[in-house]
């Protein structure tokens, strides 16, 4: 590799925060950035699994990497979480992942029987979780006056979706109030590259399209992908890599308040 292209990608001795990255698409985020010479922290619901990715990262990247539990929907856990990663890399943070959510609780996902628990609970997941790790996070950046911030919106916040595909396979759906968080990540995306640009501190959003899993039932693989451009779902362990990759790197610097999506071309289609 030419060395003008690995220094645009070149991460080393840099320090990340990946939100949720112990599985799925929060393990991709982890694993390029650790690729990239990044140590990097990871955070899970459970402390054993974050601990678990950890050391398995650090087994592949050689980088250094750290685990810690946590649970976003509460502004104390993000403040001990973000402090526990500041004492593990000497006060450092140069790239934060926001990549935790889900939580769809236990109700159906149809608006007028879905419990309004539910909803408080993913919104405080999705949304306002994702606000606290910005806020804690983006005080050591600035103090540095570097950084980027990076979240996980979704198709979601663009399009509204078909309910008979999820329907006919037996699955439960997209609630309302998913939509409503991922569309708040967004716009909170463009305001704070606003209010921490003279920072620093660019922050960019990626929406992800439906990805492919073991657990899905074939009929609706074969009902997405016939519905998306490039007529398949996203693959783990591959699609998500480039677009974090080049927020993270030095190659996104003059990006901000951006949003990629990486969808197969899904919100194309009508």
């Amino acid at each position: 590799m030419h060395q003008d292209v690995a220094q645009l990608f070149d991460l080393s001795g840099q320090v990340a925060l990946v939100t949720g990255g112990a599985s799925k698409l929060g393990l991709d985020a982890a694993d390029i950035l650790a690729a990239a010479g990044c140590a990097v922290a990871v955070t899970s619901r459970d402390p054993e699994k974050a601990q678990r990715s950890a050391a398995a990262i650090a087994d592949r990247y050689g980088v250094k990497t750290f685990g810690v539990g946590l649970d976003q929907s509460r502004f104390a856990p993000v403040r001990d979480a973000v402090a526990a990663v500041a004492d593990w890399s000497g006060g450092r943070l140069d790239i934060l992942v926001n990549n935790s959510g889900g939580g769809s609780g236990g109700s159906v996902a149809r608006l007028f029987e879905r419990d309004p628990d539910d909803i408080d609970a993913l919104i405080r997941t999705n949304l306002t979780g994702v606000i606290y790790c910005c806020r804690e996070a983006g005080r050591l950046m600035a103090e540095r006056r570097s950084g980027r911030i990076i979240s996980i919106a979704s198709i979601a916040a663009y399009v509204g979706r078909d309910r008979a595909v999820y329907d006919r396979n037996g699955l439960a759906g997209q609630p309302v109030d998913y939509a409503a968080a991922k569309a708040g990540i967004l716009g909170m995306t463009r305001d704070l590259a606003a209010y921490l640009a003279p920072m620093g501190i660019t922050v960019n959003a990626i929406s992800p399209g439906g990805f492919e899993r073991p657990d899905m039932p074939l009929g609706f693989v074969a009902d997405y992908s016939r519905l998306t451009a490039l007529g398949r779902m996203g693959r783990d362990g591959f699609d998500l890599k480039g677009a974090i990759l080049f927020l993270a790197s030095p190659a996104s610097g003059y990006v901000t308040g951006q949003d990629i999506l990486v969808d197969g071309g899904f919100t194309l289609w009508k």
